[in-house]
């Protein structure tokens, strides 16, 4: 008899994804099963486990949408067949997030389960439009308010709009857009001065945060003139004035700019930070993995006589990571380099292996091979043996320059490069209306295998609208072989200059 799974109710928080919890995070890394909606950022499923099952519960107004009771039978469902199950419910499951139902079922169901709390959107989408819920001087209370009341009406859920016109701290609605009219009219109704101030914010924290700011009185036809739709909270009390001063989110020069980084993903996070720090949304689509060669032959073979080499070339970070763990796999560590020249490819693999305790003698200005093929015949390469050690399919074009300069190299495969599994949330962000600003390719990989998610769906009509980045040269021709026009174009071949490059280009298209 199979045993009994868990089930995590996971709080996604707002929108933000560096705003999910460090435990919410070590969920989604260990489940076998997510389960996840709308209001969910889809970037966070690049932290799920390869392998995991993820699943679309869907949203409002268009494919596929589950009810309550059909999320939670799927809860169940896979928990009772052993599995970890996450469920991932956007901002707190607690605050009128439904966690309370779901939970009920798994305790009807004999499942064990645990909660693990978010930041609900109460608290930081005014945040993030720089308005505090409290101050000392507006107001010592905040309450939080469902919009959208019951439909089963009973008396003890109808909301006590008298109280809360009388209360005079902060009002934090939930689910009112649609019924905002109404709302306000009840608040009015019962006393509350029309002068309030009052704000809507539409899915804050987000690259689409959008705030509508105002009066109780004037607060419905704003919002109307806007077309402001769902998700979005309303904010009513006299700390809404404190917005116009305390902007912060929507001063940083990327805000409202969302930017797809297609990088592995234990290398996104470096990346992401330089963008995030600048106020961009980054959306992690990682389109290439690594995985061990088909044969470790080659390479075992090479690193048992490393002594005879004179030269050992690394072309990339995870050409190092992979050298180093099979070298130790191997019972040997770095002495057996010694006597042996490192190049490196660029300053990045060059930190990699220097953050090993070992000298790198070799650096092109330029960073790519044909750079480090001529600094090496410069150094005096006929005649010696050079072990170039990197992805398994590569360009030929060092290898080929290096044997003809009478060197003799042992080309050998340190990692394959794969497409991972990439969850549909995060292809369908380039359908539609929500396409990002702007992705990113830092390998000629990183082009090849985004193609492979769309099938035969030229990448011209994937892209369309959208600007296209590439670190470096190489990386730019592949992407033209595809057909895309290429925007932003780093004249280093950093991820540093890469970031300031996007900037550069997103600032200026905003101003022109």
């Amino acid at each position: 008899m199979t045993a009994v799974g868990r089930v995590s109710l996971v709080g996604a928080g707002p929108g933000d994804p560096g705003l999910l919890t460090v435990r919410g995070r070590r969920c989604l890394e260990e489940a076998d099963v997510v389960i996840y909606d709308n209001l969910s950022n889809p970037a966070l499923l690049t932290d799920a486990r390869q392998g995991a099952e993820i699943i679309f519960t869907g949203k409002h107004g268009e494919g596929v949408r589950l009810s309550q009771a059909e999320i939670s039978a799927l809860v169940v469902d896979r928990a009772l067949a052993g599995h970890w199950v996450v469920r991932l419910k956007g901002g707190d499951p607690f605050v009128f997030g439904r966690g309370g139902e779901e939970a009920l079922e798994c305790v009807r169901a004999g499942i064990p389960f645990e909660v693990v709390p978010g930041v609900t959107s109460a608290v930081a989408a005014p945040a993030y439009a720089g308005i505090p819920l409290t101050h000392r001087d507006y107001a010592s209370t905040v309450t939080f308010v469902t919009g959208h009341e019951s439909a089963k009406g009973d008396a003890g859920r109808s909301v006590p709009w008298d109280a809360l016109a009388r209360e005079g701290g902060t009002l934090v609605l939930f689910m009112s857009v649609l019924q905002l009219g109404e709302n306000l009219r009840q608040l009015l109704a019962h006393g509350m001065d029309p002068t309030t101030p009052a704000a809507a914010i539409r899915w804050g924290t987000t690259a689409r945060q959008e705030v509508v700011s105002g009066t109780l009185a004037t607060l419905p036809e704003l919002v109307a003139a806007r077309r402001l739709r769902p998700p979005a909270v309303i904010v009513i009390g006299h700390v809404v004035g404190l917005g116009a001063d305390l902007r912060w989110y929507e001063q940083r020069p990327l805000f409202g700019r969302r930017i797809v980084v297609t990088r592995p993903v234990h290398q996104v996070r470096a990346f992401a930070k330089l963008l995030e720090d600048r106020g961009a949304e980054v959306v992690p689509m990682p389109t290439i993995a690594t995985v061990a060669p088909v044969s470790w032959s080659e390479t075992d073979a090479a690193l048992a006589r490393l002594g005879d080499y004179a030269w050992l070339v690394l072309t990339s970070q995870n050409g190092v990571e992979a050298f180093f763990a099979r070298l130790r796999e191997t019972g040997r560590d770095v002495r057996a380099l010694h006597g042996v020249g490192i190049a490196a490819i660029g300053p990045q693999t060059r930190a990699a292996i220097e953050a090993r305790g070992l000298q790198v003698a070799l650096t092109p200005d330029t960073y790519r091979a044909e750079a480090v093929a001529a600094a090496l015949i410069e150094a005096g390469i006929a005649g010696r043996r050079v072990l170039l050690a990197r992805a398994a399919v590569a360009r030929t074009i060092l290898p080929e320059q290096l044997t003809a300069a009478g060197a003799s190299v042992d080309d050998v495969p340190l990692y394959r490069a794969v497409l991972p599994e990439v969850p549909e949330g995060l292809r369908a962000l380039f359908a539609g209306s929500g396409k990002p600003d702007l992705v990113t390719f830092t390998s000629s990989s990183t082009v090849t295998n985004f193609a492979r998610l769309f099938g035969d769906r030229p990448l011209t009509e994937v892209l369309r609208g959208v600007a296209v980045g590439c670190i470096g040269p190489i990386t730019a021709a592949t992407a033209r072989e595809h057909g895309l026009h290429v925007d932003v174009e780093p004249a280093s071949y950093t991820v540093p200059a890469f970031s300031a490059a996007i900037e550069q280009f997103l600032t200026d298209d905003a101003t022109a």
